[in-house]
């Protein structure tokens, strides 16, 4: 694989370049390749489609606070795939150690934040794919949602920050760890109880009280929350602004993490 030709504009414009330049590189990676975008998806599907149908009874429990289970279960499955899909954002940049591309980007001007802004910002994109995707699956199968176009636009936020900070931390781990392996180990550890531990498939009221408590310091809850209400048909939007900024902060602070970890991985080779 070669690695792009990097000009020398001044500081800012020069940033933005490049950052622009190595997300058009994932994207057409993603054009020649679709099938790993369809790959994403398969999971994300089966909860939908079969979960949604398997546990359609639970809404009709006491305290779970919604007709359908499906239109439930829709934004915490679009959540839950943007986290997935942001944990193994981190295996791009282990591959291109692996082919030595990751060393001749370092040495060529592109700065190393913009190296992370254009694996964020292909992150988003994907992110933003794939939120519709399961949007319009979810609509097909008969959720309908009284937020509207605003609302799905404030899901498809919440999830792309989700993502987007959750590919941050991918990458911070893929500089550290340097392998596939570990990688793909840690992201398991952390996405899975992560998951288990937020009303992404459970209302909060039905949970053990030690998992609702969990779930007020897990962003994915944050997502799912905020996603919920502004589906609603009258959102609390202090609510939803506050788990908005939570993500936000999350997101900026382990970018800002990931670009540090440049050091540690320039300081190994």
């Amino acid at each position: 694989m070669s690695t792009l030709t990097f000009s020398r504009p001044a500081a800012f414009p020069a940033f933005l370049t490049h950052s622009g330049q190595l997300t058009l590189r994932s994207l057409r990676t993603l054009t020649r390749q679709p099938v790993y975008l369809a790959f994403a998806l398969v999971q994300p599907m089966i909860w939908l489609l079969l979960f949604g149908q398997l546990f359609k009874n639970v809404a009709q429990l006491p305290g779970f606070g919604s007709g359908s289970y499906l239109e439930y279960l829709t934004p915490g499955v679009i959540v839950m795939t943007a986290m997935f899909s942001g944990a193994w954002a981190g295996t791009t940049f282990v591959s291109d150690m692996e082919r030595g591309v990751m060393d001749r980007n370092l040495s060529s001007p592109v700065s190393r934040g913009a190296l992370i802004t254009g694996s964020l910002a292909y992150q988003a994109v994907t992110s933003v794919i794939q939120s519709l995707i399961v949007f319009a699956v979810g609509f097909a199968i008969g959720a309908r949602y009284a937020g509207g176009v605003r609302g799905v636009a404030v899901v498809v936020l919440c999830a792309t920050l989700l993502g987007v900070a959750f590919a941050a931390l991918s990458d911070t781990v893929a500089l550290l760890v340097r392998q596939h392996e570990a990688l793909i180990g840690v992201s398991q550890f952390l996405t899975l109880p992560l998951s288990f531990l937020s009303s992404v498939m459970m209302a909060p009221a039905l949970m053990p009280g030690w998992v609702s408590d969990a779930a007020t310091v897990n962003p994915v809850n944050w997502a799912a929350v905020a996603s919920r209400s502004v589906l609603s048909t009258h959102p609390d939007w202090s609510l939803v602004s506050g788990r908005l900024a939570l993500l936000l902060a999350l997101t900026v602070v382990l970018g800002w993490l990931a670009t540090r970890a440049f050091r540690s991985y320039q300081r190994s080779v």
